[in-house]
C-alpha cells in the first residue's frame, strides 16, 4: 500500500507492514516533551496512577522555558516540582536555569530528535520537529503522563495535503511569510487532523530554520503534523548535532494525498496575521497605517540565530520609532551567546530594543511584555487570539523578523522590500 512520509514513520512504530488514514494504531515513542506549565499536570497524572518509573530517562525532556526564570510564586512551584521529578527519576535532559531555550529550538538545536523519530509533546507547537522528517504532535498532560511511563501512544493516522514548493524566496522573505502565505490560503482550518507534507525543488532554497518555522505553525492550520522531506541540508543539521540513529522516510510516488498544492517562492512577498487569527493575512505593504506600540522578535517560531541576523541587519546603526518598545528574545543560551558574540546584541541595545534571557514570556501573555489596553504589537510568534498577549482589546499583528524590525524603526507596520533597510 502506498504511503506518505508520516503514515510510513507511523507504520514503522506501530510494527505494522502499512497504515492507512484513519486507522486508530499504538505507536512507541522516541521523545517524550513537557514544559514547566505542562509538565506537572502530567506529573500529577503520572503520580496518581502509580507509576513508579519511566519508560527511558534518555527519551524525555522537561524544558522550563514559558515562565522562567520565575515569573512568580506558582511559577517558581511549578518549576521545583518538575525539577524534583526529573532528579528522582533520572531524567537526562532536564533544561533549567542558565542551560535552558524554548524548547522547540532547544531540542533540534541539542540533536535530541531526527528523522524518522515518534514525537509527542504537552504543547501544541511540538509539531516544529517535523522540519527534520520527524512526525512530532502536540497531546494533552494526560497523554504525557501515559507516554512518560510507557513508551507509547495512540495515534488515529492523519490523511495529508501535499505542498510542492518550487522557486526561490525572494530578498527579506522567510519560511515565516510562506506558512503566513498557506495559512490565509488554506485558511485555520483548512488542514484540520492532516499531516502537512513540504516536498519539492523549493526545498533547497530554503534553511533549516525557515523549516523549523514552517513546521511549527502547521497547527495554526489545524493540522495534526507538518513534515518535510529529508535532503541534504536536514541530514547535514542534524548529523553536527546526532544523539541518536535515524532513518529517512520518503512518500511513495503514489502517495494518497487530500490535495496537492503548488507554491511559487519567487512570488512570496512579506506577509502580515492581522488581529485575530493567523488567517488573516495580508500583505506588509497593505498595512502602512497600523501604528504599533511594540515589536516582540523571538519565539519557537523565529527566535533562531538567521532571525536574530536579518533584525540586527536591519536595525545595525539606527533607532528604533520613539514610541516603540522592541522585546528581542534568543530562543536559547547558545543563540543568546552567538548574539554577544557575533555583535548583534550590541546592535540591539544601541537601536533601544531590550535583550531577554530565552523564554517563551510574551507570546502567551505571560510576561517579559503584556500589552496593554487598546496596544497594538508586531510580533514574530505563532498566535494573535483575542487577549493572546495581554489585554483582550489589545491587537497582535503576526509577521517575519525582517518585517517586524522594519516596523521596529519607521512606529507603523513596514514592508521591508519598500523601504530603505
Amino acid at each position: 500500500m502506498a504511503m506518505t512520509m508520516t503514515q510510513k514513520i507511523l507504520a514503522a512504530h506501530a510494527g505494522l507492514e502499512s497504515v492507512q488514514k484513519g486507522q486508530l494504531i499504538r505507536a512507541k515513542l522516541d521523545m517524550v516533551l513537557g514544559n514547566d506549565i505542562t509538565s506537572p499536570v502530567a506529573i500529577n497524572e503520572f503520580n496518581k496512577f502509580g507509576f513508579d518509573k519511566v519508560f527511558d530517562k534518555n527519551k524525555i525532556s522537561l524544558v522550563m522555558d514559558h515562565f522562567v526564570p520565575n515569573k512568580d510564586i506558582k511559577a517558581a512551584q511549578q518549576t521545583k516540582q518538575c525539577r524534583a521529578f526529573a532528579k528522582t527519576f533520572g531524567i537526562k535532559n532536564y533544561f533549567d536555569v542558565g542551560d535552558m531555550g524554548i524548547e522547540h529550538a532547544l531540542l533540534p538545536e541539542k540533536g535530541l530528535v531526527g528523522p524518522g523519530d515518534v514525537v509527542i509533546g504537552a504543547d501544541s507547537h511540538t509539531c516544529t520537529y517535523g522540519a527534520l522528517g520527524a512526525f512530532s504532535t502536540g497531546v494533552g498532560s494526560t497523554d504525557m503522563a501515559a507516554g512518560m511511563a510507557t513508551g507509547e501512544a495512540w495515534f488515529k493516522v492523519p490523511a495529508a495535503i501535499k505542498f510542492n514548493l518550487f522557486g526561490k524566496l525572494p530578498k527579506f522573505c522567510s519560511g515565516k511569510d510562506v506558512i503566513l502565505y498557506i495559512i490565509g490560503k488554506i485558511g485555520v482550518d483548512g488542514a484540520l487532523y492532516k499531516s502537512m507534507e513540504f516536498t519539492g525543488d523549493g526545498l533547497a532554497s530554503l534553511s533549516m530554520d525557515d523549516r523549523l518555522c514552517m513546521a511549527n505553525m502547521a497547527i495554526e492550520a489545524g493540522a495534526k503534523n507538518g513534515i518535510f522531506e529529508v535532503d541534504d541540508i536536514t541530514l547535514k543539521f542534524y548529523k553536527e548535532r546526532m544523539t541518536h540513529p535515524y532513518t529517512v522516510y520518503s512518500a511513495d510516488p503514489d502517495a494518497d494525498y487530500d490535495e496537492v498544492i503548488d507554491i511559487d517562492l519567487s512570488k512570496i512577498v512579506p506577509i502580515v496575521a492581522c488581529p485575530h487569527l493567523p488567517e488573516n493575512t495580508k500583505k506588509a505593504s497593505e498595512l502602512g497605517d497600523i501604528k504599533i506600540d511594540q515589536c516582540v522578535i523571538g519565539s519557537c517560531t523565529n527566535g533562531r540565530l538567521s532571525d536574530m541576523k536579518i533584525a540586527a541587519d536591519i536595525l545595525k546603526g539606527k533607532h528604533i520609532a520613539p514610541d516603540v518598545r522592541c522585546i528581542i528574545i534568543p530562543a536559547t543560551q547558545s543563540i543568546y551567546l552567538d548574539c554577544i558574540r557575533l555583535g548583534y546584541a550590541e546592535t540591539f541595545i544601541n537601536a533601544g530594543c531590550v535583550v531577554s534571557t530565552p523564554t517563551c514570556g510574551p507570546c502567551l501573555g505571560g510576561y517579559m511584555g503584556i500589552l496593554a489596553e487598546n496596544e497594538v504589537a508586531i510580533s514574530t510568534t505563532n498566535r494573535n487570539f483575542v487577549g493572546r498577549m495581554g489585554h483582550v482589546t489589545s491587537k497582535i499583528y503576526l509577521s517575519s523578523p525582517a518585517t517586524a524590525a522594519a516596523s521596529a524603526l519607521t512606529g507603523y507596520i513596514t514592508d521591508p522590500q519598500a523601504s530603505d533597510m
